[in-house]
């Protein structure tokens, strides 16, 4: 038999591909309107990065207004702020990744353990509750909560014959209120893709092990773990791709003028200059800053992943 040429090979595998959309259409065509809201809202506004090689002017529109080229990526990089926004947004989010990453696999390695499962969705519940609490009511619930008048914590610590503290506005705190309050808002959510990968386990594993005289810790430690660490990877990578967007309602939201040294982060920068201060070019340069950075991180930590894994993004 005559050896293909890759031309050859790819041609007929473009052959089948049509065959298979000819087959199942109807499957293509109910995706057809996630694909219309994709290209119209995510990549469509990707145009709109020229607008960080020019001197924008909504009169004269992308096409029109004239290109400056690195200007406003020097003047972001120059300014007196970039240091200390940079440190903010990076330290902001790799606390945030090292809180929110580990404790959603902890939380369902405890929870698949319990033998009462009325109790077990119960907790499963109460977990997932938060994260339908809205960003502004939360910030909210923790300017109430941390009051120095009227606070129950602050109540709580004057009872223990403590002075009160202006936990929102010390710069200090910023961080570790934004990181706990993110952890147990979304730790229940985020542990449902962990609890659902535990269930997928085969039960024929635990029996073996139970047989061989395993205990519980060691079934944790060679079953469970090993069975988590493919869902993992993918989701500490889809994680890191996202390390430099840091929420801006919630940061934004509990920003204010005595903390905005640790609470000024590039997203709520973006949106004064850009937004409020009509900065339209420098705005788009120093977003496309921050996404390329959360781009470069995704590359390499997903060539990584593939070269002492099996687990990749792609």
């Amino acid at each position: 038999m005559a050896m293909l040429t890759k031309p050859a090979i790819n041609k007929i595998k473009r052959q089948n591909t049509m065959l298979l959309i000819k087959k199942h259409w109807q499957l293509y065509f109910l995706l057809l309107p996630t694909m219309v809201y994709i290209f119209i809202f995510l990549y469509a506004p990707m145009g709109g990065v020229l607008m960080a090689f020019q001197n924008f002017s909504p009169t004269l529109g992308i096409f029109g207004s004239p290109w400056v080229g690195f200007h406003h990526f020097i003047r972001f990089f120059n300014s007196f702020v970039f240091w200390d926004v940079l440190r903010n947004t990076i330290s902001l989010s790799v606390f945030n990744l090292l809180g929110n990453f580990p404790l959603p696999i902890i939380f369902a390695l405890l929870l698949n353990q319990l033998t009462f499962k009325r109790y077990q969705r119960f907790v499963q519940t109460v977990s997932y509750a938060p994260h339908f609490i809205s960003t502004v009511v939360l910030v909210g619930m923790l300017n109430v909560f941390l009051s120095p008048s009227m606070g129950i914590i602050n109540i709580i610590i004057g009872l223990m014959g403590g002075e009160p503290i202006f936990f929102m506005g010390r710069a200090e705190l910023f961080l570790p209120i934004y990181v706990l309050t993110d952890m147990w808002q979304h730790t229940g959510r985020a542990a449902i893709i962990y609890i659902a990968t535990l269930a997928g386990i085969s039960p024929e594993l635990h029996e073996a092990a139970m047989i061989d005289g395993a205990s519980k810790f060691k079934r944790v430690i060679h079953i469970e773990i090993p069975g988590l660490i493919p869902v993992a990877t993918i989701m500490l990578l889809l994680s890191l791709g996202q390390i430099m967007n840091i929420g801006f309602e919630k940061a934004f939201l509990m920003q204010n003028n005595l903390n905005i040294v640790r609470s000024e982060i590039i997203s709520t920068y973006v949106y004064k200059v850009g937004l409020l201060g009509a900065q339209w070019s420098f705005a788009t340069a120093v977003g496309l800053f921050n996404s390329l950075i959360g781009f470069s991180l995704v590359i390499g930590v997903n060539t990584l992943a593939r070269k002492f894994s099996s687990t990749s993004l792609w």
